[in-house]
């Protein structure tokens, strides 16, 4: 079940708002939920994310090695934000 919130922003921020949520054909409300679950996210998640981006990169060579027939066409982890 949602809550309703109500926020009051410059027409400037709004106007900001809807042309990103149209370029990404999303909402306005979707796009304020997605900022108000990054703002209350443990910063840990990104530390642990670059962790294992890393332990990807140093051992993927090893893992397609080992399995072979599982290997999977991947991008350059490098280049992954």
């Amino acid at each position: 079940m949602s809550k309703p919130v109500t926020i009051r922003v410059p027409e400037e921020l709004h106007a900001l708002l809807q042309q990103r949520a149209e370029s990404e054909g999303t909402t306005v409300t979707a796009l304020i939920t997605e900022a108000a679950r990054n703002a209350v996210r443990d910063p840990r998640l990104e530390s642990a994310a670059e962790v294992f981006r890393a332990f990807v990169v140093d051992h993927a060579d090893a893992f397609d090695q080992a399995f072979p027939d599982d290997a999977p066409a991947r991008l350059d982890a490098s280049r992954v934000a």
